[in-house]
């Protein structure tokens, strides 16, 4: 009996210890496998695969982070990455807007301190490709977006124009990054930059069509018919321009997915504020929920016409969200990879073959409740076997 007592403490922390070891590895499932054979399915896939670990909102507090996240989140967070490396061994890794917490709010060292304190979460992955998204968290909403402080930010991360936005080539795969924020801005210096790279996009890819199917003979011409945007309609086939990478999702109905609705619980008294700030986003559309949650209508139809996305990958609702289209468009809403956002955190691994296909992977993370749940049981058994191992020390001594 004072055997099993004396080493029980011993079990509890290599229990702990394979536990953490444990949690800290995603589970994963396929959500969508279009264009892919049973056999190539049935094989893993190919050595020539281009596999991208989509993550987003990490909501970094650099310097001001407390004690929470600095001595427990960020550890987990780095065990996550690592293990997420390890077992997906992915080629290239985008994170999708909200780097910081509150970006938009801090000065040059503090922003410097986000940046510091994301190479150390990253681990294996600083030798990976790297592509950045600008959300509103990192930039600030319509009212404190300034030119001269995106380019800023926009300088101090790999791949993005003064505007906040990319444009790049990995494996034969083209990839286009928005800085969606500004879109949603009105009529400003900053969102008219972002239509200037949508339109050169736009001509870059009519110019590439020759190997894709034309929906009309018509010759392309300016069009003004979408709202305020004046746009280049593409007459080339949808799903056959780059892969899309956004911070706010493009416009559906909110109802169709759970994590459109389940934002409001996430940022809660935000929404409540007056109608004023909404008003600074330019476009209200049905209501100032839909304004946090989504891209509005005219802006969604100018990019589909514009650019032809192959497939779309946004965050900013915490959720993972799939959606089509209705031109057959896909896509994917990346959840919150970090506790600070909610319970649930995850990613998303987009696999890219060399068909075409693309291959969607949801990925799900430890939820924070059960990791502290456990710390809290094993620390309540070894309180429990030191005491009664003291009072059995009592017991003898009397």
């Amino acid at each position: 009996m004072m055997s099993l007592r004396s080493t029980l403490p011993v079990l509890l922390v290599v229990a702990l210890l394979v536990f953490e070891e444990r949690v800290s590895s995603p589970s994963c499932q396929v959500v969508e496998d279009r264009g892919s054979s049973p056999e190539e399915g049935r094989k893993g896939g190919s050595s020539d695969d281009f596999k991208v670990m989509m993550v987003a909102n990490l909501l970094l507090m650099g310097s001001e982070s407390g004690y929470m996240n600095i001595y427990f989140r960020d550890s987990y967070m780095t065990k996550f990455f690592r293990k997420s490396f390890e077992r997906l061994k992915p080629d290239m890794l985008v994170v999708l807007g909200d780097i910081s917490a509150k970006g938009s709010e801090l000065t040059s060292n503090k922003w410097l301190s986000v940046l510091q304190q994301f190479q150390r979460i990253l681990g294996p992955f600083l030798d990976l490709p790297l592509h950045v998204v600008l959300g509103d968290r990192d930039v600030g909403e319509c009212n404190r977006l300034k030119v001269k402080s995106v380019n800023q930010i926009a300088s101090s991360l790999p791949g993005l124009d003064p505007a906040g936005c990319g444009s790049f080539v990995v494996s034969n795969i083209s990839f286009v990054s928005l800085n969606a924020v500004a879109l949603l801005c009105g009529n400003n210096d900053l969102r008219f930059s972002i239509e200037r790279v949508i339109e050169g996009e736009s001509l870059d890819l009519s110019r590439h069509a020759k190997g894709t199917t034309v929906l009309s003979n018509s010759p392309t011409e300016w069009k003004n018919d979408i709202g305020d945007f004046h746009q280049r309609e593409n007459a080339v086939e949808s799903e056959s321009g780059p892969v899309l990478l956004l911070h706010f999702p493009l416009h559906w109905n909110i109802d169709h997915c759970g994590g459109h609705k389940s934002l409001a619980e996430n940022i809660g008294s935000s929404l409540h504020q007056s109608s004023s700030t909404y008003l600074n986003w330019g476009y209200v559309g049905d209501g100032p929920h839909e304004v946090l949650l989504s891209m509005p209508p005219n802006a969604t139809e100018y990019i589909f016409q514009a650019l032809r996305p192959r497939i779309v990958f946004s965050a900013h609702t915490h959720q993972f969200c799939y959606h089509t289209h209705r031109d057959g468009t896909r896509e994917v809403t990346v959840p919150a990879m970090t506790w600070n956002a909610k319970d649930d955190p995850g990613f998303v691994i987009a696999t890219f073959r060399q068909n075409d296909a693309v291959i969607v992977t949801q990925c799900s993370l430890a939820r924070e409740s059960h990791v502290l749940m456990a710390y809290a049981s094993v620390l309540a058994l070894l309180l429990s076997t030191m005491l009664m191992a003291a009072k059995s020390h009592f017991w003898n001594l009397a």
